[in-house]
């Protein structure tokens, strides 16, 4: 029997089932498993994919929405990855402008490599920030932070949830109420006994990403920032929105260094909703 065309191959929704096909893809294109990272976007999100018939998939990609169940505001696309094998043969293309289809009249946002800008650009996607990625060894240094921190404990839970979605913009609970088993350490800022703002931190293969972040204003990211890391002997990264200029310059002083930028692009939407002045950082780039 001849092996179907790819345009002829059938795209399907992935499940948490197909996580080690997802692995296998990104190892695939040179990237790192990052199996615990797939496991939480195929049960938070909608993951697509195209099988391939010699086993593996050709194509996947994940949409995780946010909003009212049924009724998104907004949907967050990430981990958009093609088959060495099967790539620059408009595979990518054509899953995206299924993902645009699906999405209907929902809002979608992603953060775009420089190899795949311009894809997403003649999709009808707008360049509307940037995220700088940085990672190292934090070494803490200078004056310590004024703002106190502490672990979350279950009663932060709902706290939490009303500062993410006034900053944030809309709904993210069904990812956040997964941040406990997710991550590896959950921690708020406090100013007289109320939260002003959380971070998250958690294992991705080698290194410890801090995400999401979110905070009253630049001293208290630093805060999280230092709570956090003191947490783990790992390298930190994390993606911090590059109008964050001091915190960056911060990170930078004390170990992080630079490794690349991604640009974050929108689509049906001029701009992101929420107040970016207190939205420091992402859970992860695949998922806003």
């Amino acid at each position: 029997m001849p092996t179907p065309s790819l345009a002829a191959l059938p795209i399907r929704r992935l499940t948490p089932r197909d996580l080690t096909a997802c692995a296998d893809l990104s190892e695939d294109r040179g990237w790192p498993r990052e199996e615990h990272k797939w496991g939480l976007l195929l049960t938070a999100g909608k993951g697509y994919g195209i099988d391939d018939p010699d086993g593996g998939l050709v194509s996947a990609c994940v949409v995780t929405e946010y909003g009212t169940t049924g009724r998104p505001a907004l949907g967050a696309i990430g981990m958009v990855l093609v088959a060495e094998r099967h790539a620059r043969q408009g595979v990518g293309r054509r899953l995206m402008q299924y993902v645009l289809t699906e999405a209907d009249t929902t809002p979608l946002t992603l953060h775009a490599t420089p190899y795949g800008q311009p894809l997403y650009e003649e999709l009808g996607f707008q360049v509307t920030g940037r995220a700088e990625m940085v990672l190292g060894h934090f070494t803490p240094g200078g004056r310590p932070p004024l703002i106190a921190t502490r672990p979350a404990t279950a009663e932060d839970v709902a706290t939490i949830l009303r500062l993410d979605e006034e900053v944030f913009g809309v709904d993210r609970t069904h990812v956040l109420t997964r941040l406990p088993a997710f991550a590896d350490h959950l921690h708020v800022a406090v100013d007289n006994g109320r939260i002003i703002g959380y971070g998250a931190a958690w294992p991705n293969v080698d290194t410890q990403v801090v995400g999401p972040l979110i905070a009253r204003d630049t001293e208290t990211a630093k805060a999280l920032i230092t709570s956090l890391a003191a947490r783990t002997d790992r390298a930190v990264r994390t993606d911090i929105d590059v109008r964050h200029a001091e915190l960056l310059t911060w990170v930078k002083d004390r170990g992080l260094a630079s490794v690349a930028f991604n640009a974050v692009m929108t689509y049906g939407v001029a701009e992101l909703p929420g107040d970016w002045t207190r939205r420091f950082a992402p859970v992860t780039v695949a998922a806003g």
